[in-house]
């Protein structure tokens, strides 16, 4: 069991992998996934709504596009700012403001639907962050929930990070997330109506070396890994990336189009 205080310090950590790099270039990529989950979840116009682990508000901005009243919360300052922007830029009457998902600034029952698309999977204390995602949910009100899967490409993308850059001693894989039993035991007995689909987004890129050169620069479990690596051993991690990239390619015009499996979680809570 890791403690608390070694959470913290991992949280601490991760709070800097995600202000590394620039995560609004890599960002864009889930918006298909974060229209998916606002779609599937069915909100009711006039909700509450609560996008936990927002980023740059994809999941709040659509949400309030159904004309729900939304609230987004990151940990990542920049990252809520940048949503901030966003919701102006549309005129979407959401409110930002940074918060740790694991522990939300919210009274219990808040809210109608709770959500989070690419978002608490990368939570330090993945039992605490579950824990608050149905506090503050009202009785028969939704969780709604889009995670990357461990076979997906996204899964095997955090593995190689791995192979060539540890995790801090006592991380939790964010991939358990994208597995049906470990969230359906996170969430335990106080959901009901708990349901799951595995289906995919289509990433596209110029090819395999852009891909590459592209997360290395922007995503930042990537970004930082590399900066722990010498040269020779950025090469190596950048060939894997590649290889990785290669083997999911189905496209045949000479461009990267792979398709990056996710899990998408509703439940009721009880």
């Amino acid at each position: 069991m890791t403690s608390t205080t070694a959470f913290d310090e991992i949280k601490a950590k991760q709070q800097k992998i995600w202000s590394s790099g620039d995560y609004g270039k890599i960002a864009w990529i889930t918006v298909p996934v974060a229209e998916t989950l606002t779609e599937v979840t069915e909100l009711r116009p006039g909700a509450r709504v609560l996008d936990v682990a927002t980023g740059t508000g994809h999941v709040a901005l659509s949400a309030a596009r159904r004309f729900c009243a939304v609230t987004g919360i990151d940990y990542v300052p920049v990252l809520v700012e940048a949503a901030q922007r966003r919701a102006a830029a549309e005129d979407l009457a959401v409110e930002f403001q940074e918060a740790d998902a694991e522990n939300l600034p919210f009274d219990d029952a808040s809210f109608d639907y709770t959500l989070s698309a690419i978002g608490v999977m990368f939570t330090a204390d993945h039992q605490r962050t579950a824990d608050e995602l149905v506090r503050v949910t009202k009785p028969g009100g939704r969780i709604g929930l889009a995670n990357w899967t461990a076979a997906g490409f996204v899964g095997r993308l955090l593995q190689t990070v791995a192979a060539h850059a540890a995790p801090p001693p006592g991380s939790l894989p964010p991939v358990r997330w994208g597995d049906e039993t470990t969230v359906a035991e996170m969430l335990g007995d106080r959901v009901s109506d708990i349901g799951f689909a595995r289906t995919t987004v289509t990433q596209r890129f110029p090819n395999a070396e852009f891909f590459a050169d592209f997360f290395l620069a922007h995503y930042g479990p990537t970004h930082m890994a590399a900066a722990r690596l010498d040269e020779d051993e950025r090469a190596a991690f950048r060939t894997d990336m590649i290889a990785l990239a290669d083997e999911a390619n189905r496209a045949t015009d000479g461009t990267l189009a792979a398709d990056w499996e996710y899990l998408i979680t509703i439940a009721t809570k009880s």
